[in-house]
């Protein structure tokens, strides 16, 4: 199983990026994928997921920017990224595992898969 995330990097304040997370080696539409981030200094913290059924959710500091969306054809889940902040600056990660609040951090446990982490940066 693999995940690898791309889309990361350097935009200024305000601006945008789409991540995506391709996913191999598994039945994407059996799993619950999340994007997480780890600021510098700073905790790892779950900042959105979608359920095997399509719901998707959102911690607050990033709802209304954020959209998550998954292509269980492509095995790809995107996490497209508006108005950004320079606390978004982080790395992001994606996440599978069949259990929802896993992903979404709700849960201590750590999911199943992980992907390596892609950059992004927000500074003008």
């Amino acid at each position: 199983v693999q995940l690898v995330e791309f889309g990361g990097g350097l935009v200024q304040p305000g601006g945008s990026l789409r991540l995506s997370c391709t996913v191999s080696g598994l039945r994407l539409e059996t799993y619950a994928i999340g994007w997480f981030r780890q600021a510098p200094g700073k905790e790892r913290e779950g900042i959105s997921c979608v359920n095997t059924d399509g719901s998707k959710y959102y911690k607050a500091s990033v709802e209304g920017r954020f959209t998550i969306s998954r292509d269980n054809v492509e095995n790809t889940v995107y996490l497209q990224m508006n108005s950004l902040k320079s606390e978004d600056t982080a790395i992001y990660y994606c996440a599978a595992d069949p259990s929802l609040a896993v992903v979404s951090g709700a849960s201590p446990a750590r999911p199943d898969y992980w992907g390596p982490g892609t950059q992004v940066t927000v500074s003008s």
